[in-house]
């Protein structure tokens, strides 16, 4: 007579697999995960700490002053002030800038929807 041998329960089978092909485990993982979170940590600890004491590792950027506007603020201001709409080289007149960088600033103004055109090439205020 021939012995029945058992087949291996598929929890012995998980086991094998993880140890031979070296799988990560959920402890494996979980002490990656507080590894990282130490790591993220110590940077910002880092990076905080000389901001507190009113010292930076980095270069000081000069800030540029106050009354100054950016770019889009001023076609922004032209376009608010133009009461029944105003046209490219109206704009471009009045703020001096190249043809391109008014038309960047023109197409960013509309896609966040602080303008509209009332007709092609007449802008309003949105």
């Amino acid at each position: 007579m021939t012995k029945r041998t058992r087949s291996p329960s598929f929890d012995a089978m998980v086991k094998f697999f993880q140890q031979h092909y070296n799988f990560a485990t959920k402890q494996d993982i979980n002490l990656l995960v507080d590894k990282i979170e130490q790591l993220e940590k110590s940077i910002k600890e880092a990076f905080l700490a000389p901001q507190q004491t009113g010292r930076t590792k980095t270069a000081k950027k000069k800030k540029a002053p106050l009354s100054k506007q950016s770019a889009s603020d001023t076609v922004l201001d032209v376009i608010i002030d133009a009461k029944t709409g105003i046209n490219f080289t109206q704009i471009k007149a009045k703020t001096g800038f190249e043809d391109k960088k008014l038309r960047n600033i023109i197409y960013r103004l509309g896609k966040l929807g602080k303008i509209k055109n009332k007709k092609r090439g007449i802008y309003i205020p949105a």
